[in-house]
């Protein structure tokens, strides 16, 4: 997508320094646009624990370069070799626990690296699988945003070319993943399309990344969006103000049960009661096949109550300042996902197309996991 109107994608490696991964540092949007240098595992493992990168395509793609990175500064001794990368996969792996792309992406490498024999060629292979990675991300986020762009479509010519209404929650765009993204794809190529469509954007508290990131971004594509507070969403519903919901995923179960960012399942309820269509965007790496409950089997991260207790922004000065909006030590619980169960959720969009959240037609496009 688009910064500034130049071509962007949240993660490359370095045009200088093919040693150095380059990445959007996303805590500094929408008032600065800041890339950072990341080298180290323990730069890549910052990275993804502290919010620099978000999204469950994004880390997944963060955590194969973090493994790229490992490699060429590894030992050249084979067994060496290994236990590095090793050290490398377990401390990547445990920078966040809900999103599957992290584990996935981590396991993806080390096995493309085991099919070669020496230190030299594991290390490019390292670079080959890395680069096809983020390039998969890009292009499963494109198809998904054209098996979306058909129910887009149809609701327009419902709506005689009046602009469809789509609320999204958190940020499932390209900014999420390495370009496209996964809920905004469909609204993407329906703006292409010269659909008019109009993004009703979640703040999405507490880390605010609708109104940092999401409205950041679909203001550089020129969508029409507006901003509301996270709680506004069932007022819309009820009124006729939304024709579609579309969220991401940061992992889905065999049986489609989705874990995204919390806030969701509360959209899903009201969009259900509503009559409103809730669909999940998701790329394939999204999906954990070991498990089929949802509310059971995924780990919900919890994360510091500093993040509820406290905002960061810009003054009217144009510094910026953190400043507390709780009582001093109070405390505060921050899960940061919810589960939102198949049974509310109108059909997943992937790559492959699109299908009801049951394990029987997941598996019709999947076969290859039955």
């Amino acid at each position: 997508m688009k910064v500034n109107g130049q071509p962007c994608r949240t993660i490359r490696l370095h045009p200088d320094n093919p040693r150095i991964v380059q990445i959007i540092d996303q805590r500094q949007l929408p008032h600065r646009y800041l890339l950072e240098d990341l080298a180290t595992v323990a730069d890549f493992a910052a990275a993804i624990r502290e919010m620099h990168v978000r999204g469950a395509g994004l880390i997944g793609a963060t955590a194969a370069f973090g493994i790229y990175c490992a490699a060429i500064t590894a030992p050249d001794d084979g067994k060496d070799f290994d236990n590095f990368i090793s050290d490398a996969a377990t401390c990547l792996k445990a920078t966040r626990p809900t999103a599957s792309n992290l584990a996935w992406a981590v396991e993806r490498m080390i096995k493309a690296m085991a099919t070669e024999v020496e230190v030299p060629e594991k290390k490019q292979r390292a670079l080959l699988e890395a680069e096809a990675i983020a390039d998969e991300d890009a292009d499963f986020c494109r198809r998904i945003g054209e098996h979306g762009l058909k129910i887009i479509q149809e609701i327009s010519k419902r709506k005689n070319g009046e602009p469809v209404n789509i609320l999204t929650h958190c940020n499932a765009g390209w900014l999420a993943f390495v370009d496209y993204g996964s809920a905004t794809a469909p609204i993407y190529a329906a703006h292409a399309a010269d659909i008019p469509v109009h993004v009703w954007v979640d703040e999405t508290r507490p880390w605010l990344q609708g109104a940092k990131l999401t409205a950041w971004e679909l203001g550089q594509e020129g969508v029409k969006h507006t901003l509301i507070a996270d709680n506004t969403g069932g007022h819309l519903m009820q009124h006729g103000m939304v024709d579609l919901v579309i969220v991401g995923t940061d992992r889905t179960t065999r049986c489609g049960d989705v874990a995204n960012k919390i806030g969701t399942y509360l959209k899903a309820l009201a969009a259900h009661d509503n009559q409103i269509p809730f669909y999940v965007a998701l790329p394939s790496s999204t999906f954990d096949w070991t498990i089929c409950d949802g509310i059971k089997d995924i780990p919900i991260e919890e994360r510091s109550g500093e993040e509820i207790c406290y905002v960061s922004g810009q003054t009217d000065g144009g510094g910026e300042e953190r400043v507390s909006i709780a009582p001093l030590n109070c405390q505060a619980a921050n899960y940061g996902f919810d589960v939102t169960p198949a049974r509310l959720i109108t059909g997943l969009i992937s790559e492959k197309g699109v299908m009801r959240a049951n394990q029987e037609d997941i598996l019709r496009l999947y076969p290859e996991h039955g």
